[in-house]
């Protein structure tokens, strides 16, 4: 006799399933539940529901997400006639002993000859049961034709299969479970730690311990194994101390139920027994894929883990598998499909591509690939693609960290680095990264680089570098990165770093309220620009900032006429960014031509489509000008609000209004106006309320039709009685103060 799981067999006699009902007792094998079940509330409710619609439902996901505890909690609930008979598969390890493990999980007996799929059938054929088939990834082909046959001749028959792949059989719904949310994760460490506290002696303070315990749930991915596994490490560890020890995360996190099955005992097995389960070409792209860092898309992979034992034209098919395996999880972003891999799954690929040497070749594949991104992207900037230009850059940005973190540390590869940090120019500037962008870009200039690329390379570094300080109204490192930018462009003889030196210099001294020297400069810039044939978004800027210095020197006709050329190139390329800009001082002129209407509409556009790109420096100015234009309209309460939302704004782009007395005067007459119509006790109740609205809340604000009432503070009263009517009054031409400086 063979017995069971490929030693021994039994023969099987004329079947009998055991009745508890008698009892009282529902009939079935599942077992009950040790411990408290904590979260996935919307899981349950939708597998219930899955299971409603479906025969057959398989729930997939990667090692130690909660299959079997969510199959088994949803399996619970249910209450078929007959019982819900679970059978644990992960023992078996030859298909020929599934039908067998069926066989004994429903305690059937038969002494016959008859084949145990036989018995099945003729059991289950006026059953209704559920069926849970618990682990069955490395059994698919078995368990997929066992499947298929039971359910085709047991109509009373469902299944709920549980594994890390589907078994692809024909009516199969899939139901792919993810990590757990940070609160249930942070739920699910405190309440297991709760229930350690007297054999563990853990007795931190839940409150105290917030911040490092969100940070290491966050860090183990929401895995429930992890977080189950960290908890009984927090009696001789705190939170912090085991989020100190997360780079060895598979030594550190060991142990847990004893009564588990061996592979959910430790991380690294739970991991590991998805690897085992991998054929050599899977094992491979795996550790390949660990290279990567957040979201990829197919292109990236194909590029970068290619070559050496992994065609091209079969990585599709490998992806494929590791999806379908939950090694990878797929995911639609406004750029598009990607596809991600946990990092505890990542840290696994990470060991393994290491012991394979390949690692070192395999991360300047990856550093090459997003390189080539960051400059197809630079170049389609200026183009109708920009929306999905910045809808790209935001998906790969952890990528391109990777790659950037690589040329800035790696010997001989740092003119690469600086590269690839001016290259990201318009994502820093333009997409709202002011803070990152001027942290990487100080980093790379600090290399000193040799040779004509790298020289050219550091160049346009240090002017990216001096365009984020200037916005950020920081004058004197700009002034610096200028002035050195400036020498080595003379020195190499390089007109394009020359003209983009002078161009941003303008810049600077017209947040330092120099108008003559400001037009100067960016007039000669902009020559400079059609003698080397360039244009793109940073040239269109430069015209919208000469319009600028004639506005602020009271030449409004000329603004607007450079301004309206502006806006005609931009449409003609399909640039949206810049004509933003343009749309702002066109509002700006509006404004002092007593057309608050018109500026309004000009100032909705303009900030829609900041808000679009994530740009928050175009986003707080027009706030700060659709303010001026609520006083002007009479709404001064409105226009306070504003004004309290866009000084909430300001620190995240840097000085506010840059520290210039002349993009300060708008601000001032709102605020003169305000405090005249409101009193002082009224206009400060309503910066607050503003203060308070987030960047979203300050926006849908800022865009709301006039006439459309909106939330204000209740009036205390004892504020100065306000005025008949708002205090209008043209931009001066000349600041009625000098704005301040800041060097950090």
């Amino acid at each position: 006799m063979k017995r069971l799981y490929g030693v021994d067999s039994v023969q099987y006699a004329p079947c009998f399933m055991r009745d508890h009902r008698r009892d009282g007792i529902p009939p079935g094998n599942l077992p009950l539940e040790l411990d408290t079940f904590v979260g996935r509330a919307t899981e349950l409710a939708e597998l219930a529901r899955t299971l409603d619609c479906g025969r057959l439902v398989t729930v997939t996901g990667a090692g130690g997400v909660g299959k079997s505890r969510l199959a088994a909690r949803a399996a619970s609930r249910c209450a078929p006639r007959d019982g819900v008979w679970r059978v644990e598969l992960a023992p078996v390890r030859d298909e020929e002993f599934v039908d067998y493990a069926v066989v004994e999980a429903l305690n059937l007996t038969d002494h016959t000859a008859r084949l145990p799929r036989e018995t099945l059938l003729a059991h289950l054929a006026e059953r209704e049961l559920l069926l849970v088939l618990d682990g069955v990834e490395h059994l698919v082909d078995a368990c997929a034709a066992l499947v298929t046959d039971l359910l085709g001749r047991a109509p009373g028959l469902r299944v709920l299969a549980v594994g890390r792949r589907p078994m692809g059989v024909a009516g199969e719904r899939q139901f792919p479970l993810a990590p757990l949310s940070p609160e249930e994760a942070v739920e699910l460490l405190t309440v297991r730690a709760g229930q350690r506290r007297l054999s563990y002696g853990y007795d931190a303070d839940p409150d105290e311990d917030h911040g490092e315990v969100r940070e290491l749930c966050l860090r183990l991915d929401g895995i429930p194994l992890a977080i189950e596994l960290a908890a009984g490490r927090l009696g001789a560890l705190s939170p912090g101390q085991v989020l100190q020890r997360l780079d060895d995360r598979f030594r550190l996190l060991t142990g847990g139920d004893r009564c588990a099955l061996p592979r959910h005992r430790t991380l690294r097995t739970a991991i590991g027994w998805s690897h085992e389960l991998c054929t050599p070409e899977e094992r491979l792209l795996w550790a390949r894929l660990s290279v990567f860092a957040g979201p990829f898309d197919l292109e990236a992979v194909e590029y970068v883990c290619s070559g050496g034992g992994l065609a091209a034209d079969d990585v599709l098919d490998v992806l494929s598998a590791l999806l379908a395996q939950s090694v990878l999880t797929r995911e639609e972003t406004p750029a598009g499909v990607r596809y991600r891999m946990l990092d505890t799954v990542r840290a696994y690929g990470a060991a393994w591509l290491e012991s394979t040497g390949d690692a070192a070749r395999l991360r300047r594949r990856h550093r090459d690939w997003y390189v080539g991104l960051a400059t197809w992207c630079e170049l389609e900037w200026f183009s109708p693609r920009q929306h999905e230009v910045a809808a790209r850059v935001e998906a790969e940005l952890p990528n391109l960290r990777i790659a950037l973190e690589h040329c800035l540390t790696e010997p001989d590869e740092a003119h690469l680095g600086q590269y690839l940090a001016g290259a990201l120019w318009f994502h820093w500037v333009g997409c709202g990264r002011l803070s990152e962008g001027r942290r990487w870009l100080e980093r790379a200039v600090r290399l000193d680089v040799e040779g004509t690329a790298g020289g050219q390379s550091r160049l346009k570094a240090l002017w990216v570098l001096a365009y984020v300080a200037i916005l950020q109204g920081d004058t004197v490192p700009a002034l610096a990165a200028l002035q050195e930018c400036r020498q080595g462009a003379e020195r190499s003889a390089n007109p394009t770093a020359a003209a983009y030196a002078e161009h941003r210099t303008g810049c600077l001294a017209l947040i330092m309220d120099d108008m003559p020297r400001a037009e100067r400069l960016l007039r000669s810039a902009l020559r400079r620009y059609r003698e080397i044939g360039e244009l793109n978004s940073n040239v269109l800027m430069g015209q919208v900032e000469l319009a600028m210095t004639r506005a602020f020197q009271g030449d409004m006709p000329d603004a607007v006429r450079l301004c309206e050329d502006v806006r005609q190139v931009c449409e003609d390329h399909g640039e949206r960014w810049t004509r933003g800009y343009a749309l702002y001082v066109l509002a700006y002129a509006a404004w002092s031509d007593g057309e608050p209407g018109r500026a309004r509409e000009l100032l909705a556009e303009c900030l829609a489509s900041a808000h679009r790109f994530r740009d928050q420096l175009g986003s707080v100015l027009a706030v700060e000008l659709l303010a001026l234009v609520a006083v002007a309209d009479g709404d001064a309460a409105e226009a306070a609000v504003l004004q309290g939302a866009a000084g909430r704004m300001w620190p995240s782009v840097g000085l506010r209004l840059f520290g210039s007395a002349h993009y300060n005067v708008p601000h001032e007459l709102c605020e003169a106006a305000a405090r005249e119509q409101l009193g002082d006790e009224r206009y400060e109740e309503c910066v607050r309320h503003g203060a308070r609205l987030g960047r979203r809340e300050a926006v849908s604000r800022a865009l709301r039709r006039p006439g459309v009432p909106a939330s204000l503070p209740a009036p205390r009263g004892g504020g100065r009685r306000a005025t008949a009517g708002a205090r209008t009054a043209k931009p001066a031409a000349s600041p009625t103060r000098k704005g301040g400086e800041t060097a950090g």
